[in-house]
């Protein structure tokens, strides 16, 4: 179990039954709370009657709509939450698609209950995790709060998702020192991380499209050919 207390509440969007049942199944022999929904619109509704959910897993199809327009409605409304898609093996663009639409990361069908459940360990730590102490990191333009997990640029605050603060932080602590693809990945998603080394490079491209002035010729977050990525402020 979780531990004592007030279970930690997952939305599980999925229309079919039994993959949904499964991962409910599982969610609650690891110690969550599963909050079930078969479409977009009854999503929206549990987020509403449930607003202590901090992580949602979202599949693509969904009979009303899909799942990267549920994405970007949570990710609209509710920043901070954290939202794994769930997507077919075979379509990668819909990897890539989920990413850039505001999801954290993806699980690849058919998957294992323990590699669903590590993701979700691994994504609550970061959108619940204790306070730290309140420190503030400045860098050129940019201000990062550590407690309240918030970006500004020249005073103007810029809306992140949890792994895009957890990147732009780890930069932030390391300025100039160029970070390898792996590096990053096991500082940001942990060292158990099921997944493939190339979300690293499509949350760096999702992040660019924040806070650079011109996302196609970046000043902040530049690339290290061969290698990974640094800050250069």
């Amino acid at each position: 179990m979780k531990g004592a207390g007030i279970l930690k509440k997952v939305l599980v969007v999925e229309d079919e039954s039994s993959i949904r049942s499964f991962v409910v199944i599982n969610l609650k022999r690891s110690g969550y709370e599963p909050i079930e929904a078969a479409t977009g619109e009854q999503a929206f509704e549990q987020v509403r009657l449930n607003p202590d959910i901090k992580v949602a897993i979202l599949d693509i199809m969904l009979p009303d709509t899909d799942g990267f327009e549920v994405c970007r409605r949570l990710r609209a409304s509710h920043p901070k939450m954290g939202i794994i898609m769930l997507t077919a093996r075979t379509q990668e663009m819909d990897k890539i698609t989920g990413l850039m639409t505001g999801a954290d990361d993806y699980v690849t069908k058919p998957f294992s209950p323990a590699e669903l459940t590590a993701r979700i360990d691994a994504l609550y730590r970061r959108v619940g995790g204790d306070e730290e102490e309140v420190t503030e990191l400045v860098r050129g333009p940019f201000k990062l709060n550590t407690r309240n997990r918030t970006l500004e640029k020249n005073g103007e605050r810029i809306k992140l998702t949890q792994v895009e603060f957890s990147i732009i932080k780890l930069f932030m602590e390391n300025p100039g020192k160029a970070l390898s693809r792996d590096e990053i990945l096991n500082a940001v998603w942990g060292k158990d991380y099921y997944g493939e080394v190339k979300i690293v490079d499509v949350n760096i491209r999702r992040l660019r499209l924040k806070i650079e002035d011109d996302p196609t010729n970046p000043t902040y977050i530049t690339t290290v050919w061969g290698h990974g990525y640094k800050w250069g402020y």
